[in-house]
């Protein structure tokens, strides 16, 4: 987090009301390390409230934490995050908020409820706490009606979207009292603590995103039957095709609860009286009729899809009854195609311009769309920056609706709306005849309000990879991966593989990029960008070698990138990995062999080969075994078989942590890691690590050797894959591979006797690895993710 000067940070935070909401806020807070009340009513059901000890007269807060620790995914970082967090009721703990830096509302969305919460507040907290309100859409003069003036300056929203850990988006709206310090402090908060995308909305019905995002979802439902389209030709179309997630339009409102979805239409209708396209928010008859009879999504195990034994099915919108998932097979297969587009742009482009009913029905929705959003310009937003911005952090599209506009030509667009009748906002044909040609340009956001074009501002922070590569060439290259100079000494490494596998020009590359830092810079940075830091070794070489039985071969490709993994970890400059997304197999071996590492909140990181049938073959069992190792003081005394049996289950079962603060308690990444709560400072903030790194006096490691289990370590191991197998709850085959790991991590049979040097436990790795590639089931494990086009995750 960086230091924001003169603004007070906030360090105590109230969270009143412990629904879904208010539990995920509440978790979310304790992930960013701060202590957090969550208080809720005393349960109306207790026969004897006033004599109730304290836990019962607190169960909805502490059942709600409960409940949070189970979800799925998860919304705290790792379980013990929950000690953060504090329970109670509102008739005992109120005063417990008093001196809180923040309260947080998130009670139900009735207007006498919570005029009658901040009526209490304001009796009972302190002149400098700070208040806010999760609504979705309730106006601040109507909550803040009674209040003071002091209440009225400390007062605005905080509207965060669910689940609260993963959604970027918060959406803050100050009221005509707010003031500049209170605005500046939350947004400060929510951005360098949290790690949100901070909009700043109007104080209108459903802000921004929702007011957008919804607009959009009824338009889709009530075209969908005049278009002559089934449920799965719009998701189709409506997913990446259109820059959209892949649950596009009916799976998303599965998810999100078709009763939330249309309370969320309804308040929409009810409120925008003056809104041009207000009918829109009209549930159409289908939907009503669902929500009636109870089929709301995956909360009632069925919605617009279901789940069964016998697959997935579909509802028919006209009769209610669910039948086999369908769809129009040419629709699908063209937007199969168009999905195959890396750029959104293009392939919204593509997308629009296909001529067929999925073209036209895309178009219809989008015209509509982008004209609705430059009309709510000034009214809901300042800018078309804070719309577009918006749309990707709250509803995860990849381009924002006046991104969308510009992809699809702002001239040529705007043509073609005139041609289909569609009424033009004044603010557009005044950037018209402005001769705007975009609504972006480098640096620069066309400003409707002032109908000219206006410098755009940038967190520098946030600058991406590709500008580094616009001004200067790499300095080293290869079709697998490039270096790039960062600046401030820093060696900037990343892959071109798909998905960010592993080859041997990675591997290359990895040689040649350390051996140029170690002349010309201070630090290396292992930086990727993409869906995920890297899968694993790409599987394709490795399933041809072992098909062709080119066992030499395949331990040279084991060799070559235990090679490259040991040559950064003892080169002369520090190497910093900045993992992301799913960093598995290989991907998590280069953390291992990091000096240290800058890891995004949401890193999925495991050794998980066992999977496809071999153990890890990238160093990968050395350097976790010796980083477990490494954290216990020479000379004391301690159980070497229980720290090997630990690495042993984590490497055995696969196991996978859901976020970097489990990765650190797994011993995956150093326990002093970094990480970076948002990802458009990740590269930043990595090298800033790098960069530090190499100005204090880096020294690379001397190798270490540990004394380890041996054989009586290899046959303990042995029998708990036993009990497994006993158990049913692993196969023979999954037992080779598990004991061949057990000889590997124990040092081999010898490993008791004298001290295991790490080029002994290499040694061992590459034998095991190349005889799992030569076990039938191991290969026909490998081929089954290659026919899935899933690299090896090594």
């Amino acid at each position: 987090m960086q230091p924001i000067k003169d603004v007070q940070p906030i360090k105590t935070v109230g969270v009143v009301g412990a629904g879904v909401m208010g539990s995920g806020i509440a978790a979310h807070m304790a992930n960013a390390g701060i202590r957090v009340t969550l208080l809720d009513i005393v349960p109306p059901d207790l026969p004897n409230p006033e004599s109730a000890p304290h836990a019962q007269r607190s169960r909805f807060a502490g059942d709600a934490i409960k409940k949070t620790l189970k979800s799925k995914p998860a919304a705290f970082f790792h379980p013990d995050m929950a000690k953060l967090v504090a329970t109670g009721n509102l008739e005992d703990d109120l005063d417990s908020l008093k001196n809180a830096d923040l309260i947080i509302e998130a009670i139900i969305e009735r207007i006498d409820i919570k005029k009658k919460l901040f009526a209490r507040l304001e009796d009972t907290i302190s002149s400098d706490t700070i208040v806010a309100s999760n609504t979705s859409g309730l106006r601040i003069a109507d909550m803040l009606e009674g209040r003071n003036d002091s209440f009225r300056e400390r007062f605005l929203v905080m509207h965060f979207f669910n689940p609260v850990r993963y959604m970027k988006l918060l959406e803050l709206v100050a009221g005509p009292d707010t003031s500049d310090q209170v605005r500046e402090r939350v947004e400060t908060f929510g951005r360098e603590l949290l790690g949100k995308g901070i909009v700043w909305g109007k104080d209108t019905p459903n802000f921004i995103g929702n007011r957008i995002g919804c607009h959009s979802m009824m338009l889709t439902l009530k075209e969908m039957q005049p278009a002559g389209l089934s449920i799965e030709d719009v998701d189709a179309i409506t997913g990446v095709p259109m820059g959209h997630p892949k649950s596009a339009s009916f799976r998303t409102a599965d998810m999100v609860g078709l009763d939330t979805f249309a309370h969320v239409a309804s308040n929409c209708h009810a409120a925008l009286v003056d809104d041009e396209e207000r009918d829109v928010f009209l549930a159409p008859e289908f939907l009503t009729n669902m929500v009636d009879k109870k089929i709301l999504g995956d909360k009632t195990r069925g919605g617009f899809y279901k789940k069964t034994k016998d697959g997935i099915l579909t509802i028919d919108p006209s009769s209610l009854e669910y039948r086999p998932k369908g769809g129009d097979p040419e629709l699908k297969k063209a937007m199969k195609d168009i999905a195959k587009k890396e750029d959104p742009a293009e392939r919204v482009r593509a997308l629009v311009a296909d001529s067929g009913k999925a073209g036209a029905f895309a178009w219809k929705l989008l015209s509509r769309s982008l004209l609705y959003s430059a009309r709510r310009v000034g009214e809901i937003a300042d800018d078309v920056v804070a719309c577009d911005d918006a749309m990707k952090w709250g509803y995860n599209w990849e381009l924002g609706p006046f991104e969308i506009w510009d992809a699809l030509g702002f001239s040529e667009t705007l043509t073609r709306m005139r041609q289909d009748g569609l009424d033009i906002p004044s603010s557009i044909e005044r950037m018209e005849n402005a001769g705007a040609t975009s609504f972006y340009r480098p640096g620069e956001v066309f400003d409707l309000a002032r109908g000219a074009y206006v410098e755009k501002h940038e967190d520098p922070r946030t600058a991406p990879l590709v500008l580094v590569r616009q001004r200067t060439a790499p300095v080293v290259e290869n079709a697998g991966a490039s270096a790039w100079d960062l600046g401030e000494g820093v060696l900037g490494v990343t892959f071109k593989t798909k998905a960010n596998s592993i080859d041997a020009d990675v591997i290359g590359a990895i040689h040649q990029s350390v051996d140029r830092a170690e002349r010309d810079f201070s630090a290396v940075l292992l930086y990727n960008e993409g869906d995920h830091f890297c899968v694993g070794a790409n599987l394709f070489a490795i399933v041809m070698a072992a098909n062709q039985k080119q066992w030499d071969q395949l331990r040279n490709t084991v060799q070559g990138f235990q090679g490259a993994v040991q040559r950064m970890k003892y080169a002369t400059v520090p190497v910093v990995a900045a993992p992301y997304g799913m960093t598995l197999g290989g991907g998590l071996e280069l953390c291992l062999a990091s000096d240290a590492v800058q890891a995004s909140a949401e890193t999925y990181a495991g050794l998980v080969e066992a999977g496809v049938g071999v153990i890890p073959g990238g160093a990968g069992n050395l350097n976790m075994l010796w980083r477990a190792l490494e954290g216990i003081p020479d000379g004391v005394e301690f159980d070497v078989q229980a720290v090997v049996g630990r690495v042993f289950q984590n490497i055995a079962t696969a196991r996978v942590a859901t976020s970097a603060h489990e990765a650190i308690r797994f011993g995956y990444v150093p326990t002093r890691a970094s990480v970076s709560f948002d990802r458009a400072r990740h590269l930043s903030e990595a090298k800033a690590l790098a960069a530090s790194l190499g100005r204090t006096g880096y020294h690379p490691p001397a190798p270490r050797s540990y004394r380890l289990p041996g054989e009586s370590g290899i046959a303990t191991l042995g029998m708990m894959v036993d009990t497994m197998v006993a158990g049913s709850y692993a196969t023979e085959h999954d037992a080779l591979i598990a004991r061949k790991l057990a000889t590997v991590l124990c040092g081999g049979p010898g490993g008791a006797t004298k001290l295991v040097t790490e080029e002994h436990m290499l040694e061992l790795e590459a034998e095991a690895f190349v005889s799992l590639c030569g076990e039938p089931k191991s290969l026909e494990r490998m081929q089954h993710m290659l026919m899935h086009n899933k690299p090896l995750r090594n």
